[in-house]
């Protein structure tokens, strides 16, 4: 029987609406800094939601080949400059290794759906002449992300882009992670990107009635398990790690930040949009990603949960939760952080790789920001980390991500001794 190989995180990098590298990211994570105000990026007063959580003082030109950005979508954009932080980070050589030992696995919920917006409205402003940018396509497909990152570092093994809507990024890691394992890499660049914040993204999502409309008040508008939850906040950005084999790691020196300990997917086979009531899906994927990396529920010091401020589908991820942890489970610590970076959509469950990583880096719980009215649901003995964020020693860290169409998909993290 083949011994399975151990990945560990080497490299970290973000781009998100609280920070633009790892750093700016976690400091403005821990203080409970919101990353929403009212949309830039076009007129927002026609639609029902007219705010998000954008990226802040960014400028592409200042970070990318000129070429790179007018060839590329921003969510390609957006993974070349995480995945650029993640390899620096890692102090990897990429030029003394075998080029097919190494790959990328990355995720994205919608493509390039800017560039698809714009296309249309060209074709249709200009009396359907058909004339179109020879960069349409490439632009649009999201493999692009994955292809693009793979040319910028001469990376010729696996190599693809992986979609399961907000646990798209999950996926990716999950994917990544049993690759390594499996011997068939050394390195796999992993993660997630989303440029969402375009007027048919926004406008589709505001027709679903997904999304909070607090727009005299973003910065509260995303409140994770309260009372008055209605929706959550849209956020845009990129997250990337990389992920190695242990041995290698060990073998050149690298900083070690954790070890991806498991990771399962199950599937709700329930509804196009909304969770299991009972979060039966939720809970076999917890429950099958502790067994994957050999752990219990009483392990678990720290919980990022998906809990994205939506009133159904917080309190099917707490019916989850109680069911797996019980009704006051003290070892365990739970927090929020989409109620200070959004919801970025497929890139989601890499900015919570990141967050829950940290977590277990630096012995601090991030908060919950905005949760003032408690909902009832939530057992007395559960602790949601509220308003500010707690010191508390974190050996595992559990990252949940849930996504359209019944996607669940777990990730665990340990920290290595």
């Amino acid at each position: 029987m083949q011994t399975l190989k151990r990945a560990v995180i080497t490299g970290l990098g973000a781009l998100t609406p609280i920070g633009n590298n790892v750093t700016d990211f976690w400091n403005n994570l821990v203080a409970g800094k919101s990353g929403a105000a009212r949309i830039t990026k076009f007129n927002p007063d026609p639609f029902r939601t007219q705010f998000a959580c954008e990226l802040k003082d960014y400028d592409p030109a200042k970070l990318l080949d000129r070429n790179d950005i007018r060839k590329t979508d921003p969510f390609t954009q957006y993974a070349l400059i995480a995945a650029q932080q993640a390899v620096t980070d890692s102090g990897l050589d990429f030029s003394k290794m075998d080029p097919f030992d190494s790959g990328v696995i990355w995720g994205s919920g919608q493509g390039g759906m800017l560039t698809f917006e714009e296309q249309v409205k060209e074709y249709t402003v200009g009396n359907y002449v058909p004339r179109f940018n020879p960069f349409f396509v490439p632009k649009l497909i999201a493999n692009m992300a994955s292809g693009m990152i793979s040319i910028r570092f001469g990376l010729m093994g696996i190599n693809y882009t992986t979609v399961s809507a907000c646990s798209t990024s999950n996926t990716a890691i999950m994917d990544a992670l049993n690759y390594i394992r499996l011997g068939k890499a050394k390195v796999i660049i992993t993660g997630g990107s989303e440029a969402p914040i375009t007027e048919a993204s926004v406008g589709g999502f505001c027709a679903m009635k997904a999304m909070s409309t607090r727009n005299d008040d973003p910065a509260t508008a995303s409140r994770p398990f309260d009372t008055e939850r209605d929706g959550f906040v849209m956020g845009e950005g990129a997250a990337a790690l990389v992920l190695e084999e242990y041995e290698h790691a060990v073998a050149r020196g690298a900083h070690i930040y954790a070890e991806v300990a498991g990771a399962a997917m199950t599937a709700d086979a329930y509804h196009m949009t909304a969770t299991h009531p009972e979060g039966l899906g939720a809970l076999r994927a917890m429950k099958s990603a502790l067994e994957d990396a050999g752990l219990t529920p009483q392990d678990v010091d720290y919980l990022n949960a998906h809990a994205t401020s939506t009133p159904v589908g917080d309190l099917s991820e707490l019916a989850a939760i109680r069911s797996l942890f019980g009704e006051s489970p003290q070892h365990l610590s739970i927090s929020a952080t989409k109620s200070m970076t959004g919801h970025l959509l497929g890139a989601a469950g890499a900015i919570e790789a990141i967050a829950s990583v940290l977590s277990i880096n630096n012995g601090i719980v991030p908060p919950t920001i905005n949760t003032t009215n408690p909902d009832p649901a939530i057992p007395a003995g559960l602790q949601i980390v509220m308003g500010n964020a707690v010191q508390k020693k974190i050996s595992v860290a559990m990252s949940n991500t849930f996504g359209f169409g019944g996607h669940n998909g777990i990730v665990v993290f340990r920290e290595v001794k």
